[in-house]
């Protein structure tokens, strides 16, 4: 039997019991989006980046951005993995494309 199949059992006096099992849905797994700290990234690109990928306001992205400046790493946001990768891979092409080594990793949370 398979989820969300009915199931007939013959309870006493010939009644007939209706089950009816669920599937249940695992909720995905979540991954964190990190900027690493360097010592060549400006910062106003940094900002750009949080602003542009991760639909950060200034002020939201300003903030982060110090995060990172004086902790070494920043948290950008968590998603699912597909999503998580999506965003690393776009930020690490956009900093490559500019000549920056700004590193972007995701990590499960």
């Amino acid at each position: 039997m398979t989820a969300g199949d009915d199931r007939r059992d013959e309870g006493e006096n010939g009644t007939v019991v209706v089950t009816r099992t669920r599937a249940k849905t695992k909720r995905p797994n979540m991954y964190r989006v990190l900027i690493l700290n360097d010592d060549y990234t400006p910062m106003e690109f940094v900002v750009h980046v949080l602003e542009r990928f991760f639909q950060k306001t200034r002020e939201e992205a300003t903030r982060i951005m110090l995060h990172v400046h004086h902790h070494g790493v920043g948290e950008c946001g968590v998603y699912t993995y597909e999503v998580a990768e999506t965003k690393v891979t776009q930020v690490m092409d956009f900093a490559r494309k500019h000549q920056h080594p700004l590193q972007c990793v995701m990590e499960k949370k």
